[in-house]
C-alpha cells in the first residue's frame, strides 16, 4: 500500500516559478506524479513547462482538484504558504523549505491543529513511493519498489539507506523524510503508525539524530505497538555539546538529546541499532533473513 503518495496524488507546487521549484516540479512529473498546477502570487495565468500557474492554492484546488502540495517558498513566507494550503483543504503538504523561523512554525503548527491537513517537513526531502510517485527532491532513480519502509530526519542519510537497500535488491515500500527542524508536522510515530497498517512493509529503518526527544518517544511507541523488525541509526555522536550540527533541531542542550541516550532508548525497545550508517542495509537484510 502506498503511504500518503500514490497514483491518485494530484500535486500543486507552491513556488513553481522559482528555479528550484521548476526543477523539482519537473522531476516529480517525470517520475510519474500528477503535477496539475503551480502557485505563485502575481503569476496567475502563466505556464511552466505546460503546467498552469495560479495566484493562490484555493484557486488551484478549485480548478484542478489538487490534493497535495510541495512548497519551495522562501523561509520568511513559507509558514504562510503552509497555512494557505491547509485553509484551502489540501490533504497533504510537503514543505521542502529550510530555515523557517521557529516563531512562524509555532503559528503554523497551531493553525494545523484546526485542520485535517498532514504536513511533512519543513526542511525535508519529501515522500516517495518507489515506482509510483514522489513529492520531493530525492533522486528517484536510486529507489526501487520493495518491502522496507524508511523514516529519517536526514535527507542525505535517507538516500544512503535507500541506495544500500536497492543494491541488496530489497527495495522500499515508502520513504518519508520528516525533516530536521525543531518543529515539524509529521513525527516518527506518525510514520511508524502508517507503516504498521501497511502489510507490504515488513521492516523499517529509523534514522534519527541528536537533539530533541523524538527518537526516545518513537522507541517507546515501537516497544508497545510494533512487532516487525526496526533498525535504527543515530547521527551526530561526535557533535560537541551546545553546537548545532546541520539541522536546526540537531543540538544537544542541557544534557538532553544526546546520541548515546537515544541509542540506549532504541536498544531498550528491542530495536537493533547500527554504529555506522554503512551497516543499515545489511542489518535489515539480516533481520529479514535474506
Amino acid at each position: 500500500m502506498a503511504i500518503w503518495v500514490n497514483k491518485e496524488t494530484r500535486l500543486v507546487v507552491q513556488g513553481i516559478t522559482g528555479k528550484e521549484g521548476t526543477f523539482h516540479a519537473l522531476g516529480c512529473r517525470d517520475y510519474g506524479t500528477q503535477v496539475v498546477a503551480g502557485v505563485t502570487p502575481g503569476k496567475g495565468g502563466e505556464e511552466v513547462e505546460g503546467t498552469p500557474v495560479y495566484n493562490s492554492v484555493a484557486e488551484a484546488r478549485e480548478h484542478t482538484g489538487c490534493n497535495a502540495t510541495m512548497i519551495f517558498v522562501p523561509p520568511p513566507f513559507a509558514a504562510d504558504a503552509i497555512m494557505e494550503a491547509a485553509a484551502a483543504g489540501v490533504e497533504l503538504v510537503v514543505c521542502i523549505t529550510e530555515g523557517i523561523p521557529v516563531a512562524d512554525m509555532l503559528k503554523a503548527k497551531a493553525f494545523l491543529r484546526e485542520h485535517s491537513t498532514r504536513l511533512v517537513g519543513p526542511n525535508c526531502p519529501g515522500v516517495i513511493t518507489p515506482g509510483v510517485a514522489k513529492i520531493g527532491i530525492m533522486p528517484g532513480h536510486i529507489h526501487r519498489p520493495g518491502r522496507v519502509g524508511v523514516i529519517s530526519r536526514s535527507g542525505t542519510l535517507t538516500y544512503e539507506a535507500v541506495w544500500q537497500l536497492t543494491n541488496l535488491e530489497l527495495g522500499q515500500s515508502t520513504c518519508i523524510g520528516i525533516g530536521g527542524d525543531p518543529i515539524n508536522g509529521t513525527s516518527f510515530i506518525d510514520a511508524l503508525a502508517a507503516f504498521a497498517e501497511d502489510d507490504e512493509t515488513e521492516a523499517v529503518i529509523l534514522i534519527g539524530e541528536i537533539g530533541g526527544s523524538a527518537e526516545e518517544e518513537a522507541a517507546a511507541w515501537v516497544e508497545a505497538n510494533y512487532d516487525r523488525p526496526v533498525v535504527g541509526f543515530i547521527a551526530g555522536r561526535t557533535a560537541p555539546p551546545g553546537r548545532r550540527m546541520g539541522h536546526a533541531g540537531a543540538i544537544v542542550a542541557g544534557g538532553k538529546g544526546t546520541a548515546v541516550a537515544k541509542m540506549e532508548a532504541l536498544r531498550a525497545a528491542g530495536i537493533e541499532v547500527v554504529e555506522s550508517p554503512a551497516d543499515m542495509g545489511r542489518t535489515v537484510a539480516r533481520a529479514l533473513g535474506v
